[in-house]
This record gives structure tokens, sequence and C-alpha cells, in this order.
């Protein structure tokens, strides 16, 4: 069985790691190898997370208004990742297993601020 720090360390390495090649890689120039959305390219439509790697490339240079315009409920959410994230990985190098768990009523909240900022950014 693995230790309970082994999947917090793995996501955290790869993050920092991918942290690292976006700082030097500007996602607004076209060229790049970033991920495209699935979403956007068979639609046409932005999605709930599209601006994202625009968003924290801004972020990790100072461009805080830039980020705001990238994404503004996926910019919102972030300090709520963050704190999940650093939730799992503090409880997994104390040897604990944790999941992070939604109400059925929050799981619906998340999924309405979803579907609202998809079709509002769209129209907009």
């Amino acid at each position: 069985m693995r230790h309970p720090a082994a999947a917090p360390s793995a996501v955290l390495a790869a993050g920092a790691a991918g942290a690292v090649y976006l700082y030097r890689t500007d996602p607004h120039e076209p060229g790049h190898v970033l991920p495209q959305c699935p979403f956007r390219m068979l639609t046409g439509l932005l999605c709930p997370a599209c601006g994202g790697t625009r968003m924290v490339y801004d972020l990790m240079h100072g461009h805080f208004t830039e980020a705001w315009l990238d994404n503004r409920v996926l910019l919102l959410a972030s300090p709520y990742a963050l704190v999940l994230l650093g939730r799992w990985a503090w409880e997994g190098l104390h040897g604990r297993r944790w999941r992070p768990t939604l109400s059925p009523r929050a799981q619906l909240a998340v999924l309405a601020v979803a579907v609202t900022w998809t079709v509002v950014r769209n129209i907009v």
C-alpha cells in the first residue's frame, strides 16, 4: 500500500514542473506547446476553465488585472482549490488519507456556477 503522501507529492511535483514551464512560456502568444481546450476546439465556445492557463501565467508575472480578465470565476475559486491541495498534502505528510467531500447541495451550486459562467462569458 502506498504512503498517503505519495499522490499529493506527485501532484505538487508535477504542478511545480508545469509552473516552471508556464513561467517561461507566454500562453498569450501562439506556437507554444500548451494544452488546448477540447470543448472550445469542438464548439468554438469558452468552457468554465478557458483562460485558466493565461490566468496562472499572468498571476505568476504579477499581472493581476489581466488574470482577472482571463477568467474571473476561476481566479475567485483558486484560493479554495489551493487550500484543498494544501490540506491533502498536509494530511498525507502526517500519514493520513484525506479526500474533500462536497454535499449534494454544494455539488449543485458548483455546477450552477459553472453553467452560468459558461453562458455569461459566451454571451457578453
